[in-house]
């Protein structure tokens, strides 16, 4: 079975083809909090950077990469955190 961390990756660059993309499992920070679970896989932070977000608000691209990862949010990721930034930007 595939990890959550494999399965946003796989996810994201299928459905967006990132320029860069970072995942990181901050599920170690969160012990003992609300949604933790032994094993972590619960706490993410996602730096992605995508041609597609030209022109969309924050607001649209945290829309979508929460659609693109709906199956993850409503099965076991407690927190996504998302910098999700257009080419050229920083």
């Amino acid at each position: 079975m595939a990890k959550i961390y494999d399965k946003i990756r796989e996810k994201l660059e299928a459905a967006l083809h990132p320029e860069y993309l970072e995942i990181l499992d901050e599920s170690d920070k969160h012990k003992g909090h609300t949604g933790a679970r032994p094993g972590g896989e619960t706490h993410f932070a996602v730096t992605i950077i995508v041609e597609k977000f030209v022109g969309m608000s924050r607001i649209e691209r945290h829309k979508l990469v929460h659609s693109i990862l709906k199956a993850e949010l409503e099965s076991g990721v407690h927190a996504l955190s998302i910098k999700a930034l257009a080419a050229g930007e920083k």
